[in-house]
């Protein structure tokens, strides 16, 4: 799975740059802007069961034709009711606009075959993720050729929406062949009223969660594009993809260090608790090495990739690059939040950082535009994952330590015992 995120991120970043030089900024904004306005009616396709089906087929294999079955039926649902709703509303808000009313309708459609994604909760539940990530990649693999192909032929816009609709159809089929492959029959799926109501029983605050997060994630680029226009999303959309480019990589030293921390609960409070700063300044120190070079090098990094045609994505690049250290330190909270039994902390902190990034979104993108978005993007990012806890008293312990990871304070002391991973996890 690190594996696919490093071919995704190399893949990826070379072909969509090369997309985005070929659209120019006004094209690429309103294919950014279609895929951010499809995005935030997603969670109606996934139906919040991910994490829910993959629970109940590792407690019990046995039920996998039923809960497949009925989860399968229920993602078709969620997708059909996302690509109306999502074409309706678009509708709505721009009754004249059929470019983008097209491009958001192609877009939409893919999400009907995120369907076949309960085949991955199968493999997840029975920790056999490979085969998940060979049909994925293969996907998204030719998907990328045609895009190539698409630039060569000189295609139009709306060429390179249903590339992203096709992606999902052929991640589709690559699954089911997958799954049939390994032994497995699809028409042995059965969908159950019963099954499906205690699906949706457990699932339905995720999906309320799921439409937070997306919000919070995608809402700048859809209010940038309803506030300003779709050049200027096409100019942020460039800075955005460069400034969240290296995520995985705080998401993957976590997930491999949160077994011991959740291990040095049951050892010691003074074990637990260094071993929960070590990760707070680790991951400090890694976004501030990302962040000070980038926040200078912003507009040669910008020309280099892009272009002069994204230069005004300079100033919006320097500013969200410092997101990206309020995530890390959102990040390495959630092993404490998860041991302590403070999940639903999070959550709620998700939502009113959503809150906080449509409000200044109003207030700073009539006048600064992009960078307005950037500047929202950066508070909302650090008041959710880090402001809020100080609000809280349970959470006012792990406030206090992400501002020493924050002004790096250990590292300042001993930095080489930042970096001795080994003994201390």
């Amino acid at each position: 799975m690190f594996a696919e995120k490093f071919l995704q991120m190399g893949l990826g970043l070379l072909v969509g740059v090369w997309v985005a030089r070929y659209l120019g900024p006004d094209e690429f904004g309103l294919l950014n802007y279609a895929i951010a306005f499809v995005g935030l009616f997603s969670p109606i396709a996934t139906l919040g069961l991910g994490q829910i089906v993959v629970r109940d087929l590792a407690r019990d294999p046995s039920c996998k034709e039923e809960t497949l079955g009925t989860a399968f039926v229920l993602k078709l649902l969620g997708g059909l009711l996302t690509l109306f709703l999502t074409v309706g509303t678009l509708g709505f808000l721009n009754p004249t606009d059929n470019r983008t009313f097209g491009l958001v309708a192609v877009a939409a459609t893919g999400t009907v075959f995120l369907c076949f994604e309960v085949i991955d909760f199968w493999f997840q539940s029975q920790v056999q993720s490979k085969f998940t990530v060979w049909s994925t990649n293969s996907a998204y693999v030719i998907i990328n050729a045609v895009k190539i192909t698409l630039i060569q032929m000189r295609a139009p816009l709306i060429g390179f929406s249903w590339a992203l609709t096709g992606e999902k159809i052929l991640s589709a089929i690559a699954l089911g062949i997958t799954y049939q492959w390994r032994g497995h029959l699809l028409k042995a799926w059965r969908f159950s009223f019963r099954r499906a109501k205690e699906l949706l029983k457990d699932s339905w605050p995720l999906i309320l969660s799921g439409f937070v997060i997306m919000i919070y994630m995608r809402i700048d680029q859809v209010m940038l594009g309803q506030m300003r226009n779709s050049s200027e999303v096409g100019v942020y959309s460039a800075a955005v993809k460069i400034s969240e480019m290296w995520y995985f990589i705080p998401g993957a030293i976590i997930q491999s260090v949160f077994p011991s921390i959740v291990k040095a609960k049951e050892v010691s409070e003074e074990v637990y608790y260094d071993r929960v700063q070590k990760l707070l300044n680790l991951m400090a120190v890694v976004s501030y090495a990302v962040a000070i070079p980038m926040t200078f090098l912003s507009g040669y990094i910008i020309e280099f990739l892009y272009g002069k045609e994204y230069v005004d994505a300079s100033p919006p690049l320097a500013v969200l690059v410092w997101a990206g250290l309020f995530v890390s330190l959102g990040l390495a909270r959630g092993p404490w939040l998860i041991t302590e039994g403070l999940i639903r902390f999070s959550a709620s902190t998700t939502a009113v950082g959503a809150v906080v990034n449509v409000v200044f979104n109003f207030l700073l993108i009539p006048t600064y535009g992009g960078l307005g978005a950037g500047i929202a993007t950066v508070i909302a990012q650090a008041f959710a994952a880090y402001g809020a806890n100080a609000f809280y008293p349970k959470t006012r312990v792990i406030f206090l330590r992400q501002t020493k990871a924050l002004f790096l304070i250990d590292f300042i002391k001993n930095p080489k015992d930042l970096f001795n991973i080994k003994s201390k996890f």
